[in-house]
C-alpha cells in the first residue's frame, strides 16, 4: 500500500512540476519545499505608488490569492503543509499575526500565526468534500487590529483513484428470443465511479465480459451486451450466466475494477412441431356406453412452451369418422376421442380412426422447418354389451274411435333384443301414465286394447308410456311414448249455445220485415200419420237443395224415397210482415271433419201458429221472427216456442231446444221498460208514480204509529230505583218549605237509614207539592 501510494503522488506531482518550470517569472512560486505561498501587498504602499504600479500589483494578488490544493487520502506522521500566506507588510519582526477562519478552519485546517503555513490536520477525502473555502486576515500581534482587509480563498482536495467502479442496479436479467441473429442486442448495464471524472482517468470506464463468452459480447465503452452467436436454442440451453466487468483509468493496469452479473434467459419462438409419443394407439369401448363419454386420450408431445406448443387435433380419415369426434384440452395439451353416435357390436365390432396434430399458432419465419403437424392411427375395438330391447319405432301413434267396443285392438308396439342372444320380450304399460286404466297390453305380442269407455269430449288424447323388459334379464327395459287420438262420432246432438230468452214489444210496429215462407209437408201415401214438416225462407230452402242435392228442388224431400216409397208433396207460398226479435246459435259437443252445419224446424204441432216464425241465416245461426203487431199481456203474457235443432252428423241427431218470449212495455223508441209487473197494474188505472206516492204515505203513517206507541210505553213506566244503589246518592229538589220538625207526613227518614228500602221506591211527597225530581251525583 505505501508503494501504490507513492507511484500516484510521483503521478501526480510530476505535471505540477513541469508547469511550474514553464510559467512567467512574474508569478510567485512556492518554496522548492512544495509549499504554497499566498502575498498580499500593504494598503501604505499601495497608496504611496503610482497608478500603473497599483493596477499591476492587484493583478498579482488577485491571481496568486486564489486557491491552494491537497491530496486527498494523504496520511502520515505529521500534519500535511498545504501552503503559506504572507503579506508585504510583514518586516520579519515578528509582529503580525496570521488568522484563518471559514470551512474547517481549526479542525481541518491550522495555521501558524507567526509563518503564515498552513497544514490540514485530518485525511481529507474528496468525494465527501471536494473543496473548502476560508478566509484570511494579517492582524497586529499586540493591539490585533486587522493590518489590511480580510482576503477569501479556496482549498481544493485533489483526487486519487482511491475508488472502484460500482454497478447500482446489479445483478441483472434479461430475456432474448430463441434462435436470434448475431449481434442481437439483449440489454445494457451501466457502472458508476465516485472519482472526479475531469481530472485525470480515475473514473474513465471500460467494460469487458469475464465469462459468458463465446454466447455474448459488450461494447467496451457503452456496454451493450449482444448475441455473438445466432440461432441459440432454447431447448438445448435456457439460460445463460454473464459476469461483466467495469475497470477505471481507461483500463490500463492499476486501475480499479468492479463486476456484477447478468441472467439471459432465451425466450421460446415456435420452431418445434409436434410429434405423437406412438404412432398407433389402441381403445375398447363397450357398445352400450353413453353418448359424449371419453373413450381415449392422444398427445402430442411439442418441445415448445406456452402458446407456441399449443395443438389441435382433428380427425382426418377413418371408418369411424361419423361415430367419433375428438376435442383438445388446452390444459393437458391432448386430444380426447368421444363418442358421438350409438355404437352396435352386432353390425360392426372394430374402427380404425387418423388423427392429426397441428400447431396452432405458427411462426412464419420458420415455415421453411416443414409442416409443424403429425398424424397417428387410433384402433378402438367395440365390446358386446347385454343391451336393452330396441323398439321398431322411437314414438307410437294410435288412433281410436270414441264408440269402440270395450278389449277392441287399438294398435300394437312391437320391440327386440338387438344382443346376439336374443332374450325374449315382455310388454307392459307404465301405470303412472295411465292411472285410469283406460288401455290393456297384451304382455307377449304387444298389442294394445281398449279396457273402459272412451269419450272424445272429455279427452282427445291418452299419453301412456309402454316398458318392454327382458326375459331373461330383467334389469334391461325400454320406454316408448305412445300417444293414442280419440275419433270424434256423432255421439251429441246439438243445442242452443246457451240459454236465451227473448222480450218483444207489445206496442211494436207492424211492416218491420218481410218474408216469404215456403212451407212443405212430405209424407208417404201408405203411411198419411207419418208427416214431416219443414218451413223455412226460400233462401235457406234453395241452399239446403244445393247442399243436399239428391233431395227435390221444390221442398226438401228425399228424391230416392219419394221414388220409392210414392211421397206427396205439397208446398204453397205466402207474404207476411215480420219482425225479428232474437237470433240464437246452436252448439255441438262433436266435432266432424267438414264443421257444424245445423237445421232448425219448429215442431209439427207449432208449424202453422199465427204468431212466430223462423229463419235460417248464412252464419249457421237462426232468426226468430214475429208474425203479426199488437201482442198484449193482458192476454198472454209468455210464449214457449220449442225448436229442433239437427246436425249434419251420420247418422244425424236433433234435440229440441225451448226458446222464451216475453212480451214486455216499451218506451217509443222500442226500449224494454217493464215485463211484469206494469202488466198487473195497469187495469186498475194507476200510474208508476202514484203507486210509489202510495207507499211512501203508509211508510210515513207506519213511522208516526210506532213513535206513539213507544212515547206511551216510556210514559207508563214507574221510577224504580235499582237495589243496588244507595239511597243517600240521590238529591230531592222541590220548591215548597218545609213543616219543621213536627212535620212527619212530608219525608220518611227510615228510608235514608235503610238504603235498601222496601221493594226501593223513592218516599212520598205531599199532595200538592210543585216541583221536579233530579238525580245529581254527590
Amino acid at each position: 500500500m505505501p508503494e501504490r501510494l507513492a507511484e500516484m503522488l510521483l503521478d501526480l506531482w510530476t505535471p505540477l512540476i513541469i508547469l511550474w518550470i514553464t510559467l512567467p517569472p512574474c508569478i510567485y512560486m512556492a518554496p522548492m519545499n512544495q509549499s504554497q505561498v499566498l502575498m498580499s501587498g500593504s494598503p501604505l504602499e499601495l497608496n504611496s505608488l503610482g497608478e500603473e504600479q497599483r493596477i499591476l500589483n492587484r493583478s498579482k494578488r488577485g491571481w496568486v490569492w486564489n486557491q491552494m490544493f491537497v491530496l486527498e487520502e494523504f496520511s502520515g506522521p505529521e500534519p500535511i503543509l498545504v501552503g503559506r500566506l504572507h503579506t508585504d507588510l510583514d518586516p520579519g519582526s515578528k509582529k503580525i499575526k496570521y488568522i484563518l477562519s471559514g470551512d474547517g478552519a481549526g479542525t481541518i485546517f491550522q495555521i501558524n500565526d507567526v509563518t503564515g503555513d498552513i497544514h490540514a490536520i485530518k485525511r481529507l477525502d474528496r468525494e465527501e468534500k471536494a473543496e473548502y473555502t476560508l478566509t484570511a486576515q494579517a492582524v497586529d500581534w499586540e493591539t490585533s487590529k486587522p493590518l489590511e482587509p480580510p482576503s477569501e480563498f479556496i482549498i481544493k482536495v485533489q483526487d486519487i483513484n482511491d475508488n472502484a467502479p460500482e454497478f447500482l442496479n446489479g445483478p441483472y436479467h434479461a430475456t432474448v428470443p430463441e434462435m436470434s441473429i448475431l449481434g442481437t442486442s439483449v440489454t445494457n448495464v451501466t457502472a458508476t465511479d465516485a472519482d472526479d471524472p475531469v481530472y485525470g482517468n480515475s473514473a474513465k470506464l471500460v467494460y469487458s465480459i469475464l465469462e459468458g463468452q463465446p454466447y455474448f459480447s459488450i461494447e467496451p465503452e457503452t456496454a451493450i451486451i449482444k448475441t455473438a452467436l445466432p440461432n441459440m436454442d432454447r431447448e438445448a440451453k435456457e439460460e445463460y450466466l454473464v459476469v461483466i466487468q467495469a475497470k477505471d483509468m481507461g483500463g490500463h493496469s492499476g486501475g480499479l475494477s468492479g463486476t456484477t452479473t447478468l441472467t439471459v434467459t432465451l425466450t421460446d419462438v415456435n420452431d418445434n412441431p409436434p410429434k405423437f409419443a406412438q404412432s398407433l394407439y389402441h381403445f375398447s369401448v363397450p357398445e352400450d356406453v353413453v353418448l359424449g363419454t371419453a373413450i381415449g386420450r392422444v398427445k402430442a408431445n411439442d418441445q415448445d412452451i406456452g402458446e407456441n406448443a399449443q395443438s389441435s387435433y382433428d380427425i382426418i380419415d377413418g371408418d369411424g369418422t361419423a361415430l367419433f369426434e375428438i376435442t383438445s384440452d388446452a390444459q393437458a395439451q391432448d386430444g380426447i376421442i368421444r363418442l358421438r353416435k350409438p355404437l352396435d357390436f352386432e353390425t360392426k365390432k372394430s374402427y380404425t380412426l387418423k388423427v392429426e396434430a397441428a400447431n396452432v399458432h405458427i411462426d412464419p419465419r420458420f415455415s421453411g422447418r416443414g409442416p409443424f403437424k403429425d398424424t397417428a392411427t387410433v384402433k378402438i375395438v367395440v365390446e358386446d354389451a347385454d343391451e336393452p330391447p330396441v323398439f321398431s319405432s322411437p314414438t307410437y301413434l294410435l288412433e281410436v274411435h270414441e264408440n269402440a267396443a270395450l278389449n277392441s285392438v287399438i294398435g300394437q308396439v312391437t320391440a327386440r333384443d338387438p344382443d346376439i342372444t336374443s332374450s325374449p320380450i315382455r310388454f307392459s304399460i307404465d301405470r303412472h301414465t295411465d292411472l285410469e286404466r283406460q288401455f290393456n297390453i297384451n304382455a307377449d305380442d304387444g298389442k294394445i286394447t281398449l279396457a273402459t269407455p272412451l269419450d272424445r269430449e272429455l279427452s282427445v288424447w291418452h299419453n301412456i308410456t309402454i316398458i318392454a323388459t327382458e326375459i331373461r334379464n330383467h334389469s334391461q327395459i325400454s320406454r316408448v311414448p305412445v300417444a293414442i287420438k280419440v275419433l270424434d262420432v256423432n255421439d251429441n246432438a246439438p243445442e242452443f249455445a246457451s240459454e236465451y230468452e227473448a222480450f218483444l214489444c207489445e206496442n211494436g210496429k207492424p211492416g218491420q220485415d218481410t218474408l216469404q215462407s215456403i212451407v212443405c209437408m212430405c209424407y208417404p201415401l201408405a203411411l198419411k200419420n207419418s208427416i214431416h214438416y219443414w218451413e223455412g225462407t226460400e233462401a235457406t230452402h234453395q241452399r239446403d237443395a244445393r247442399k243436399y242435392s239428391n233431395w227435390k228442388e221444390t221442398c226438401n224431400c228425399p228424391v230416392d224415397i219419394s221414388n220409392t216409397l210414392n211421397f206427396a208433396i205439397s208446398s204453397h207460398r205466402h207474404q207476411m210482415d215480420t219482425k225479428v226479435i232474437q237470433t240464437v246459435s246452436a252448439m255441438d259437443k262433436d266435432d266432424p271433419k267438414n264443421g257444424h252445419y245445423f237445421l232448425y224446424s219448429l215442431l209439427p204441432e207449432m208449424v202453422n201458429n199465427p204468431n212466430f216464425t223462423i229463419k235460417k241465416n248464412e252464419d249457421n245461426s237462426l232468426s226468430i221472427l214475429a208474425k203479426h203487431n199488437g201482442f198484449n199481456r193482458q192476454k198472454q203474457e209468455v210464449y214457449l216456442l220449442p225448436i229442433i235443432i239437427s246436425d249434419s252428423g251420420n247418422p244425424p241427431l236433433s234435440s229440441t231446444s225451448t226458446l222464451t218470449i216475453r212480451v214486455c212495455g216499451c218506451s217509443n223508441d222500442g226500449v224494454v221498460q217493464s215485463c211484469n209487473v206494469e202488466a198487473y197494474v195497469l187495469p186498475i188505472g194507476l200510474s208508476m208514480g202514484a203507486l210509489i206516492a202510495i207507499l211512501a204515505c203508509i211508510i210515513l203513517l207506519l213511522v208516526i204509529v210506532v213513535l206513539f206507541v213507544t212515547l206511551r210505553r216510556h210514559k207508563n213506566e214507574p221510577l224504580i230505583i235499582k237495589d243496588d244503589e244507595d239511597v243517600r246518592e240521590n238529591i230531592i229538589r222541590y220548591d215548597d218549605e218545609g213543616g219543621g220538625e213536627e212535620d212527619t207526613e212530608a219525608f220518611d227518614i227510615a228510608t235514608l237509614q235503610n238504603p235498601d228500602g222496601i221493594n226501593g221506591f223513592l218516599p212520598h211527597y205531599r199532595r200538592g207539592l210543585l216541583g221536579g225530581i233530579s238525580q245529581d251525583a254527590v
